[in-house]
């Protein structure tokens, strides 16, 4: 086989699993289209991750439960085959019943993912940085949370379990919600929109299982540095919208330039160039694998 994708979904599941056992932050940037992904491995991250958000935006939507099942999955298994890494995907609310969210889950383990989050909004959802969230009761949750956790066949594949509490609900509801996620099957929190460190620690403190950490730009939650949050004993942290705001501010910027100046020639230190995204793409094993079959014949 060629091109990336070649490790199998229950190997990266597996190894996924054991780095967070090892006790050492991992960090997983926003993945919005594979060739990113690419790029996230190359540069020796420990995985990547498909943001609801970054995708909505890409799309040219709003982050608020347009994109469909279908889009999520199939974006999802298009990142999964570009890269060797372990990848995890946001799923909102799992796309409609508790019922909806277990076919969820079966679709992402046959497309390669290592992992998901469901989140305990109402749907349509809203973006977790912004105001008025509504959510689903805890119960409702616990049903979805079940509902997905039974649907798993790999005992690997992470379920992640968002709750949006913090704002609508105060930090110790927060922490009531969580604890019955994990009761209800959840492997890993994902606490959304924590609002300064003293709140990440009192989840430390009070949640016993693994905790992912959104290091969003813009958003309600102090950007802590890596070693902040392993300080704090958290597991996994995520920059969901990190290469997605990056590309579209160089993109932006340039189009501009290029309307303004006509100065095509002045933008091309600002680009990669050809034979960077030939290498970054793997041009040459394509075109070894191409002219192997030509040259094939039989004995």
């Amino acid at each position: 086989m060629i091109g990336a994708g070649t490790v199998p979904p229950h190997e990266r599941r597996r190894a996924l699993r054991a780095a967070l056992a090892s006790g050492v932050l991992l960090r997983f940037p926003g993945a919005f289209a594979p060739i990113v992904a690419k790029l996230i491995e190359r540069q020796g991250f420990d995985g990547a991750y498909v943001s609801g958000a970054a995708l909505a935006a890409d799309l040219g939507l709003p982050d608020i439960g347009l994109v469909t099942q279908s889009e999520v999955v199939a974006r999802a298994q298009a990142i999964v085959r570009a890269c060797t890494l372990p990848v995890i995907v946001d799923v909102d609310t799992g796309f409609g019943a508790p019922l909806n969210a277990a076919r969820t889950v079966a679709l992402l383990e046959e497309a390669g993912l290592a992992g998901c989050h469901l989140e305990d909004q109402e749907s349509p959802k809203r973006c977790g940085h912004l105001e008025r969230k509504t959510l689903v009761p805890a119960a409702e949750m616990v049903r979805r949370v079940r509902a997905a956790a039974e649907a798993q066949t790999d005992a690997d594949f992470l379920l992640i379990a968002r709750t949006d509490a913090r704002g609508p609900e105060g930090l110790d509801k927060a922490i009531d919600r969580a604890k019955a996620y994990v009761d209800a099957g959840a492997a890993m929190i994902f606490p959304e929109a924590l609002q300064d460190e003293r709140e990440f620690e009192a989840f430390r403190a009070a949640i016993d299982a693994p905790l992912m950490a959104n290091m969003t730009e813009f958003g309600k939650s102090p950007l802590l540095s890596r070693k902040a949050l392993a300080g704090l004993g958290y597991n996994l942290v995520i920059y969901p919208v990190t290469t997605f705001r990056l590309a579209m501010k160089a993109v932006e910027d340039g189009l501009r330039d290029l309307d303004e100046g006509d100065d095509q020639p002045g933008l091309l230190p600002r680009m990669m160039t050809r034979a960077h995204l030939y290498d970054i793409v793997d041009y040459a094993s394509y075109g070894r694998f191409d002219s192997a079959i030509r040259d094939f014949s039989e004995e």
